[in-house]
C-alpha cells in the first residue's frame, strides 16, 4: 500500500488494524463509503440525486486519509500538477479541501483495488497520468 502516493506506513497499518477484511467490500466506492468519503446519496427512481460528503464512518482512517491527501497536494503544488490530470482540471474550478477529500476518496479506493486483486505491481496510481 504505501507504493500509492500519500499512503505512508502509518495509513497502512490503521487500514490493515481497523478496518474489515476489504474482500468484504463489494467495491472501492463502498470502502469510500464505509470511510466516510462519499456522497450521500438521495437517488429514486433511476434519478441519481448526490448530496454532501457525509462524514459518517471510520473516523481514524478517514482523517488520515485526508491528511495524506493534503500532505500530497502540497507536495504536487511546490512541484506542479501535470497538465490535463483529473487533478488539475479539479483544482482550477474546486476549492482546496475539495480537492483534497476527491484525492484521498481515490486513494481510499486505490487501496480497496491493490487489496482485493493483488496486481500491486500492476495498478497505477492516476495521480500524475493525464486522462486518456
Amino acid at each position: 500500500m504505501e507504493t500509492i502516493s500519500g499512503v505512508g506506513p502509518i495509513i497502512a497499518l490503521a487500514v490493515e488494524v481497523f478496518s474489515p477484511d476489504v474482500a468484504c467490500f463489494k467495491s472501492g466506492r463502498d470502502l469510500a463509503a464505509w470511510l466516510g468519503l462519499v456522497r450521500q446519496q438521495h437517488s429514486s427512481g433511476g434519478k441519481e440525486r448526490l448530496g454532501r460528503v457525509s462524514k459518517a464512518g471510520q473516523a481514524d482512517i478517514r482523517r488520515l486519509v485526508n491528511i495524506g491527501a493534503i500532505s500530497r497536494l502540497n507536495w504536487l503544488g511546490r512541484k506542479s500538477i501535470p497538465e490535463g490530470s483529473w487533478l488539475a482540471r479539479l483544482r482550477m474550478r474546486k476549492p482546496r479541501m475539495l480537492v483534497a477529500i476527491a484525492l484521498a476518496n481515490k486513494m481510499a479506493r486505490t487501496i480497496w483495488a491493490m487489496l482485493t486483486k493483488d496486481e500491486a505491481t500492476k495498478i497505477r496510481y492516476a495521480l500524475s497520468l493525464p486522462d486518456n
